[in-house]
């Protein structure tokens, strides 16, 4: 039992002291650069050179900003105690940070710093050092980032270290990119006419704006020094770069096409729902949708003060809130309002708008009438980069819930009795009420789960809009441009529309403007009712068709 004891002991000594090692490790580590660096201030520039060498044999990454600040001459030592800084000049003085840790590490005069100096020798040893720390890093995503800045600076010097780099290089991709940056280091050099036409083909390969830029300077620079050949190769290969930028243009107009159709299909499928069953026209319907956003704003500011740990999860919190909330509100609505004026549209029309007017003043005097801040979860942060196409990645998260939430509606009213009732009344009132359907009831119902989809339209929107009292009032308008369009009470038809809507007017913007763009779909459509008057899918049944 003492030997189990002992044992047992000298197992929980080690895991205590582990840590502590591993700290001390570290400290003896950044103690060896950080004496390395200091030392880059004594002796002459061949005892600097060596120290050069022996910080990028380290392999150390924290290096990186006191050898290129070295570099632009920004690296000085203080005469005090020889210590070494990046400096920032200020007024009677210099501003000291830390090459290590970045942090301000005080104030100094004129006279209390000596400059390191350096020459070309000393920098080409600065590119190579930065080269091995960067474009060789043990870390795939430092040489990619070493790899494109090195493109971007297109610095002949530099195509030595790239050549070392792509020797070791293992990842087909970053290989790729230290190819890219070896051409516009070339193009940018002395180096012979057929080395610089075998770049322009990598260049053009390449196939982005950034290329484009280097062909037509390369193009400029073959006409301005009498190389014909080098200045036709690079002007065919802008024109096929070029080429290519206007079908990933296209491409991205598309798709921000696609993410608006999906906005506005959030936002007019609780219209189509409430517009064909009920034929009220409902002009409170986008305060549903603020609702929803509000909702999630609440949810937030709770868990940033009692949960933090659950930000993340916001978002499936607050969407059957909002859900709920906005359906509620819904049925209150219809119950103590609309139900009295059916068969009167008008003065629905006024009721409702009204009730609107009201609602953004009840959200105004509660929460102010200034923006609310509603945070992205980190899972729906970022963008992903598709050839020429830029997706973030909250667009995509609301191009996808649009699409669910349209499938379970569809799913909810043709596979459920109340989804069957819903459609009864919509395609014959009268027949269904002399069935035995409660025609009042479904209307109640209906109206709410058009107001609760409204409010979960919000929660995505608050995603991408500005969270205001008038937020719902930036989509009624387009709102019933998809219900009308697409065909009153189709839920497919209000699909097509809201996307046909959303591409066509990215079409339109860059040419007319935004405004115009709007006002070139509303005569579109007006035009287009004129000879569809029941929308590209007409629902059919004899009151309907009456």
């Amino acid at each position: 039992m003492s030997r189990l004891r002992s044992t047992l002991l000298v197992l929980a000594l080690a895991f205590f002291a582990l840590p502590l090692v591993h700290a001390a490790g570290n400290a003896q580590g950044a103690g060896d650069l950080r004496s390395l660096i200091n030392e880059l201030a004594k002796g002459r520039y061949e005892d600097t050179e060596a120290q050069i060498a022996a910080i990028a044999a380290t392999g150390d990454e924290a290096a990186v900003p006191a050898l290129q600040a070295l570099g632009s001459n920004d690296l000085m030592a203080r005469k005090s105690d020889g210590a070494v800084f990046i400096v920032r000049k200020k007024s009677g003085g210099y501003q000291l940070i830390d090459p290590l840790t970045g942090d301000v590490a005080g104030e100094a005069g004129r006279r209390d710093m000596e400059r390191i100096r350096i020459n070309n020798r000393l920098r080409r040893s600065i590119r190579a050092a930065l080269g091995e720390l960067t474009l060789m890093s043990k870390n795939p995503d430092r040489r990619r980032r070493a790899a494109e800045q090195v493109f971007k600076a297109r610095d002949a010097e530099a195509i030595e270290t790239i050549d070392e780099a792509l020797a070791a290089e293992t990842d087909p991709g970053i290989a790729t990119l230290l190819r890219e940056a070896r051409a516009a280091a070339i193009l940018n050099s002395d180096a012979s006419e057929e080395d610089k036409l075998a770049a322009v083909e990598v260049i053009k390969a390449r196939g982005d704006q950034e290329a484009r830029a280097i062909l037509a300077a390369t193009a400029e620079a073959g006409a301005g020094s009498g190389e014909t050949a080098l200045h036709d190769a690079a002007a065919r290969a802008q024109g096929h770069v070029e080429q290519i930028l206007s079908l990933w243009n296209a491409a991205q107009n598309v798709w921000y096409g696609l993410s608006l159709g999906s906005v506005l299909l959030l936002a007019a499928i609780g219209l189509a729902i409430t517009f064909g069953v009920m034929g009220v026209i409902n002009m409170a319907h986008g305060e549903m949708v603020m609702i929803g956003a509000y909702t999630t704003f609440v949810v937030q500011e709770i868990i940033r003060t009692s949960a933090p740990w659950l930000f993340d999860a916001s978002l499936a919190i607050a969407l059957p809130l909002a859900f709920l909330i906005a359906g509620a509100v819904g049925v209150a609505l219809e119950r103590f309002v609309i139900r009295f004026l059916y068969g009167r549209p008008l003065e629905t029309l006024l009721a409702t708008w009204g009730i609107s007017l009201i609602l953004q003043q009840a959200v105004r005097s509660i929460f102010g009438a200034n923006n609310r801040e509603v945070g992205t979860p980190s899972w729906m942060s970022g963008l992903t980069e598709v050839g020429g196409l830029t997706i973030t990645y909250n667009r995509l998260s609301i191009i996808i819930f649009s699409l669910v939430v349209f499938g379970v509606l569809i799913t909810v009213l043709k596979s459920t009795r109340f989804g069957l009732y819903t459609r009864a009344v919509t395609q014959n009132r009268r027949m269904a009420s002399s069935m035995g359907i409660r025609t009042p009831w479904v209307d109640a119902m209906t109206f709410g789960l058009g107001s609760g989809i409204a409010g979960i339209a919000g929660v995505a929107l608050s995603q991408i809009d500005n969270v205001s009292p008038n937020l719902g009032q930036s989509y009624i308008i387009d709102s019933f441009m998809v219900v009308v369009f697409g065909g009153v009470g189709n839920l497919w038809g209000t699909l097509v529309g809201a996307m046909t809507l959303g591409v066509v007017n990215k079409f339109l913007e860059p040419y007319a403007g935004a405004v115009l763009a709007k006002i070139l779909l509303l005569v579109f459509i007006i035009l287009f009712i004129q000879k569809r008057p029941r929308g590209l899918f007409a629902l059919k049944g004899r009151a309907v068709e009456a």
